[in-house]
């Protein structure tokens, strides 16, 4: 009887440890990009789609490209990451190319792959057949270029007792489009954003 009892408490021993264990096992949900949130106070996905999403739509409102009498060309230099964190900024700037060709207002040159466009013209004058042969110096020149900055400022709260800690970030987004033969300053806006966190100074 006492064995059976011993071997019992051992099962619901064992029962309990795996139910226990189970609650620790990572759980994966596929998600939409719209659904996502924000987590920690820094810099995520959901503000790069944000900030951009707002630049392009301000950007073809604007009468430099609304009144423009076919898509001008641009180029793009890139933007600055002046924070404190790594940021992908090229991720920004694609998405702002691609947001921006799709609406079939602007067209780009390929600054970033020009080693590789001179590579194969070169290959193509030398190895291709005159009829699929590209004419080497047709390129198109950019009339503008799209550059830009991501600044942060971070504040928290100071040593004191208490039990969690806040801190709050503060980004700004400025793009520029600047005109390559005046050196002139076409277009520029801001975008800014802050968020608050708050963790627990203990906890699990």
């Amino acid at each position: 009887m006492k064995s059976s009892t011993i071997t019992a408490a051992g099962i619901i021993f064992l029962s309990s440890l795996l139910s226990g264990c189970a609650m620790f096992r990572i759980a994966t949900d596929d998600v939409t990009v719209d659904e996502m949130g924000h987590y920690r106070a820094a810099y995520d996905a959901t503000d790069m789609r944000k900030i951009t999403e707002s630049v392009v739509d301000e950007m073809l409102a604007d009468p430099f490209l609304s009144h423009a009498q076919s898509p001008p060309v641009m180029m793009i230099a890139g933007v600055q990451n002046r924070t404190a964190e790594y940021v992908d900024t090229k991720n920004l700037t694609d998405r702002m190319r691609t947001l921006l060709i799709k609406s079939g207002r602007v067209k780009f040159v390929n600054a970033f792959r020009r080693k590789e466009l001179l590579k194969e013209q070169g290959y193509q004058a030398a190895h291709a057949t005159v009829e699929t042969q590209v004419e080497v110096g047709r390129q198109l020149g950019a009339k503008y270029m799209l550059t830009g900055s991501l600044t942060q400022m971070s504040q928290e709260t100071g040593r004191q007792v208490r039990v969690s800690k806040t801190k709050m970030n503060y980004y700004k987004l400025t793009i520029e489009v600047n005109d390559l033969e005046s050196g002139l300053i076409t277009w520029t806006t801001e975008v800014e954003f802050a968020r608050k966190e708050r963790m627990p100074l203990i906890g699990w």
